[in-house]
């Protein structure tokens, strides 16, 4: 992911006056490299600072969010596929209302386009879905391109002992149990053999 990060931040550098739309595009073609939203956002802030980061960053992200909701409407196997995939993550009674999954949408760990399913589910129609995927983008970009000006603007003397206690912090936060299921520990087929 740090160099797929380098790559972009010398293709828009050099992009010049393309730079904000070879940053949107990025928005779209975002999901084929696996990169998190979160990223782009962060990386928007540091090219072109909070206030012209995050309208690019609302560009592209809503533009994104409509490119698949143009693809789930094609494919409609797969949106049944996707579905029932959310059914089993999240529950059969599972739904969100739109300021729910604007919240959701700030969390990092939750993948953006589970949320533009369940986004899709409670609106009625294109018109609407475009609508609220616009509302619930704005506090997204909003939030990560101001962290992403933040950082830009840090000095190499305040980033090391930030990660210095950064580091010990995401060591003692980590999850300490192990679960073993019960079946996977008193296997049958394993009792018989032995």
């Amino acid at each position: 992911m740090e160099l797929a990060g380098q790559y972009l931040m010398a293709f828009v550098e050099t992009g010049g006056l393309f730079a904000p739309v070879l940053f949107i595009g990025f928005h779209l073609v975002r999901p084929l490299f696996f990169l998190p939203v979160v990223f782009i956002c962060i990386s928007g802030g540091v090219l072109f600072g909070a206030v012209a980061g995050t309208v690019y960053s609302i560009i592209g992200i809503t533009l994104s969010s409509l490119f698949f909701y143009g693809i789930i409407r094609w494919m409609p196997q797969t949106l049944n596929k996707l579905l029932s995939l959310k059914q089993k993550l999240l529950g059969n009674h599972s739904s969100f209302t739109m300021p729910q999954i604007t919240l959701l949408r700030l969390v990092p760990f939750i993948h953006f386009h589970l949320l533009s399913l369940c986004l899709i589910e409670t609106t009625g129609g294109f018109r609407d879905y475009a609508k609220s995927s616009f509302v619930s983008n704005i506090p997204l970009a909003v939030v990560y391109t101001t962290i992403g000006q933040w950082i830009s603007q840090l000095s190499p003397m305040h980033i090391v002992p930030l990660l210095l206690v950064l580091l010990p912090l995401l060591y003692l936060l980590r999850r300490k149990e192990v679960i073993i299921k019960w079946n996977d520990f008193f296997n049958p087929a394993q009792n018989e053999a032995a």
